[in-house]
């Protein structure tokens, strides 16, 4: 990257519709400006709100990669590094939400942790038994390739790598599989 495209970034000058515009198209020097500009700022945002770095390196993960996920939907009325903090802000408080919930519900249920507990508010009195059952509805409602992956993944603690090789496919299929799973389960889980 030129110095200048860093200046324009890092000092504001580029407009943020032309960078989105960029990123969205793929421009690889867009998207190592961006990772450049901005995964240093995440990183010490975050340091200051979670104590352990690998709890840290996952909210940077989760933020980057809801960012890329919400991006075509950004309407410009704040800035993209406002739009960026935000999103890493909802992060890092889901983190803590999910910690919580392990406290009250996974000591009894350890293997659903993995996707069920980003579904829950903690605040709410969770009856074990029913959730249990519900899992195992939603589970059961869910086509075999997905129900399968899903069990791989969180229930035996199989890698995506792993899980590829076991389905023949490559690890990025593998990757967007699981994605649409946990998305069929989230939409059975909230419609039951």
């Amino acid at each position: 990257l030129s110095a200048r495209e860093n200046r324009d970034i890092v000092g504001g000058s580029m407009e943020d519709a032309d960078f989105i515009n960029r990123i969205l198209h793929r421009d690889k020097r867009a998207i190592v400006l961006f990772y450049r500009t901005y995964q240093p700022k995440l990183t010490r945002f975050i340091r200051s709100k979670v104590a352990s770095r690998e709890d840290g390196e996952e909210i940077l993960q989760d933020t980057l990669f809801a960012f890329l996920e919400a991006l075509r939907d950004f309407n410009g009325k704040s800035n993209l590094q406002t739009f960026l903090f935000s999103i890493c802000h909802h992060k890092i408080i889901d983190f803590y939400r999910r910690k919580k919930f392990k406290h009250l519900v996974f000591s009894q249920a350890p293997q659903v942790e993995g996707f069920v507990s980003p579904l829950l508010n903690p605040e709410e009195e969770l009856d074990v038994v029913l959730l249990k059952e519900k899992i195992h509805r939603v589970m059961a409602s869910l086509v075999p390739q997905y129900r399968r992956m899903l069990l791989l993944k969180y229930f035996e603690g199989v890698s995506v790598e792993d899980i590829a090789e076991k389905f023949a496919i490559t690890f990025k299929s593998a990757e967007s599989k699981l994605f649409r799973a946990r998305r069929a389960f989230v939409e059975a889980f909230l419609s039951i």
